[in-house]
């Protein structure tokens, strides 16, 4: 009997067993963990059980869902009254998936898949900026990946953000929000060890360092190393993550965090694998066009402070920093050609180039907010600046400076000496952004069922670009963008919440495609609008959580070639993007939970002179038509303990250059128990270890291979 077959049969009679289980409820004041020992207990002492038809707290609503967010209107805001589609990953979520860094996450967010290395789709676009705490400033660049040791909620609001957060892609903005010192003592010691050798090992430590907890600290360490299914990789990641948080007074709180990251990853930057245009791989899937002496490293420190102060009953005020900076060095092969050695029609071989690269950046943001509680308004007032700087240095060297080809179907690595390589010089330059935001926001509860939103915001930005290769000097760029929203949720009853809004954003062009307009004139910034309308319903007792959003984006001013002159530009492209996300959050019964996620999107070119980037004719790269995740968690108290199942589907695609990715689907199962002051965790991710790319790149350079089955095993003491 294979395994897939006799995880179906666990799976029936699962089910077959949880519809057997009496669904009981009791007071909302109870939590599900009391609610369930209390039960239990009356059972086992033969009590008189009276059944009520009060709402029970269970574990989907009280655990996974969250209820407020500032992310949307940076004040704190009930997601009910948030006229725009917000989801957030908890951290109860996080754990319970065992998810070390983003990509563990995706199945849980509607309408997120993974497009590049670190970068993800979202509505239909590429989506690589985000937020930490509300603030610009990511310390993993562009292509090392996120890992959430010091994150303790990931936040996604959807669609145009222009109105709040300024320049950004119209798919959304992704919010991670950290960890804090804490009010009550909370250590925690990890050890997780698995497959692939991975080992890793984790202390924190948070609460008060005074008697009153007026003052307190967070200390966190982290490590891990673990090799891979891919030729070559390694991989090894270090954390060390410091906070500490003041009650100045009744009306002042300080909160000073310090984060310092290394990442190193030999054998990469990790690229994906050539295709047919099928989608079939034409390698085995451990097949990577790396040496082992290539390797992609990042280091990078963060700083950040903040102040809530509480002027008086209807005014108060936050002011917040936060200083990054990084740097990021990758030698790595790239593969340049596909190659048939024998002339059999039949691609074997690939033809490649060496990458020496090395990105720096610098940056800092100021936010600053007034928050006013006006009769029934709710007034925010602030502003925000952004100010980075870019290197990048790049060199490479191709098959007549010595770079060796590499056999599909027999790599031969460490044929070449890389120090021996004749290196060439390609790209030397510096980008310098600055960016000033003013916003101003209504929040107005019109009556008890109806809140309205509007908001403004003015953005001017300005870039300057060096090429140091060339004699051209600086090229200069500025210009100011204009955002604005309008929203409104509505309360039917207690079982119906619907919402709609109508949102817009922006993206400035980069200062050296300024240069490139036919007349001289400055080209327009990409410019976004959204109309969202959505539903959110609560049914049996609280129990069950459905969200339903449809939406329709259009992006417009995208720069093209000048079909009159192939070295300039014009800003002619549009594109459109619709679609449908339903979540839903369910306490099926006191014990079993599930979370399911489903997006349809479609996204097409409407205008364009010879295409657009990243598309194959009307349609992009890396964007399904459908995904749909879940995550579904059965409790038994009597053993403490709980066995959940993740499945992960996501329709096929298309690369850059119009070939297949395959539709997919993997399974992941976990099983958690505890013991006195320990966790012990088992998590197999990719259960039946499924071959398969998570999504595409171009004909040359092929698709991302999926990670083969990863077993863990976790032991966390609380002490």
């Amino acid at each position: 009997m294979t395994l897939k077959t006799s995880l179906m049969m666990m799976q029936a009679c699962g089910v077959l067993v949880f519809s057997s289980v009496l669904f009981a409820e009791t007071s909302s004041s109870i939590t599900y963990d009391d609610y369930l020992n209390d039960w239990d207990a009356k059972i086992k002492e033969g009590s008189d059980i009276e059944l009520q038809t009060l709402q029970v707290q269970g574990r989907a609503l009280s655990h996974y869902k969250e209820d407020e967010a500032a992310l949307a209107t940076r004040t704190s805001t009930p997601i009910d009254e948030t006229p725009q589609s917000v989801q957030v990953v908890t951290e109860a979520l996080i754990e319970d998936q065992a998810a070390r860094q983003i990509t563990d996450l995706y199945r849980s967010i509607s309408g997120m898949s993974q497009n590049n290395v670190s970068t993800v789709t979202l509505r239909g676009f590429s989506q690589d900026e985000v937020l930490y705490d509300g603030l610009k400033g990511d310390p993993f660049g562009d292509f090392s990946i996120p890992q959430l040791f010091t994150i303790e909620q990931i936040q996604v609001l959807k669609g145009p953000s222009g109105a709040v957060y300024g320049a950004g892609e119209p798919g959304g903005v992704i919010n991670y929000v950290t960890k804090k010192p804490s009010y009550e003592q909370k250590n925690t010691l990890k050890v997780s060890a698995g497959n692939k050798d991975f080992l890793s090992g984790s202390i924190e430590s948070s609460g008060p360092a005074n008697e009153d907890a007026s003052q307190r600290y967070r200390v966190g360490i982290y490590s891990d190393g673990q090799d891979s299914y891919r030729n070559n990789v390694e991989e090894e990641n270090r954390i060390i993550d410091l906070g500490y948080a003041w009650d100045i007074d009744s009306n002042n709180t300080l909160t000073v965090q310090y984060t310092d990251i290394h990442q190193y990853i030999s054998g990469a930057r990790l690229r994906g694998i050539p295709t047919d245009d099928e989608g079939n791989f034409l390698a085995d899937t451990s097949w990577n066009n790396n040496e082992k002496s290539d390797y992609q490293e990042l280091d990078a420190q963060v700083f950040q402070a903040r102040l809530d102060h509480s002027i008086n009953s209807w005014l108060e005020s936050n002011v917040s920093v936060r200083y990054f900076e990084n740097t990021e060095t990758q030698k790595y092969h790239e593969i340049s050609k596909l190659i048939d050695s024998d002339s059999d029609d039949t691609v074997d071989s690939t033809q490649r180039q060496y990458r020496d690269q090395v990105r720096t950046r610098k940056g800092i943001t100021l936010a600053g907010n007034l928050i006013a509680e006006l009769g029934d308004h709710t007034v925010l007032v602030g502003s925000d600046y952004f100010h980075q700087k870019n290197s990048f240095l790049y060199s490479y060297a191709n098959k007549a400076d010595g770079v060796s080809n590499l056999s599909l179907t027999d790599p031969t690595y460490g044929q070449d000496e890389v120090n021996s390589y004749t290196m060439h010089l390609k790209t030397d330059e510096t980008t310098t952004t600055d960016r000033l935001g003013l916003y101003v926001q209504d929040q107005w509860k019109l009556t008890e069922r109806l809140d309205l939103l509007t908001g403004i915001r003015v953005d001017r930005f300005e870039e300057q670009y060096q090429d140091y290769t060339t004699s051209a000097g600086k090229l200069d760029y500025n210009d100011t963008g204009y955002s604005s929203r309008i929203g409104a949720t509505y309360k039917i009853n207690d079982n119906w919440k619907p919402y709609t809004s109508f949102s817009t954003g922006f993206v400035p062009q980069d200062a050296a495609d300024q240069q490139k307009s036919a007349d001289g004139s400055l080209f327009d910034p990409e410019e976004s609008q959204q109309v969202e309308v959505g539903v959110r319903s609560y049914w049996f007792n609280n129990k069950l959580n459905v969200n339903l959003a449809a939406y329709h984006i259009i992006r417009e001013n995208i720069l093209q070639e000048d079909p009159n002159n192939s070295d300039l530009l014009v800003s002619f492209g549009k594109v459109r993007s619709q679609g449908v996300e339903l979540d839903v959050m369910a306490d099926i019964t006191p014990r079993w939970v599930a979370n399911v996620s489903y997006a349809y999107n479609d996204t097409i070119v409407k205008e364009a002179t010879d295409g657009i980037q990243y598309a194959s004719g009307d349609r992009f790269a890396n964007t399904p038509y459908h995904q749909l995740g879940a995550w579904t968690r059965y409790d038994f108290p009597s053993m403490d303990s709980s066995i959940a199942v993740g499945a992960d589907y996501v329709s096929d695609q298309i690369n850059r250059q119009g070939q297949t990715v395959k539709p997919y689907t993997v399974y992941d199962l976990s099983w958690q128990t505890r013991y006195e002051d320990w966790k012990f965790q088992l998590n197999i991710k990719n259960l039946f270890d499924k071959e398969y790319a998570v999504s595409g790149f171009t004909e040359t350079i092929g698709s991302f291979v999926g990670e083969r089955r990863r077993v863990y095993v976790t032991a966390a003491y609380d002490f």
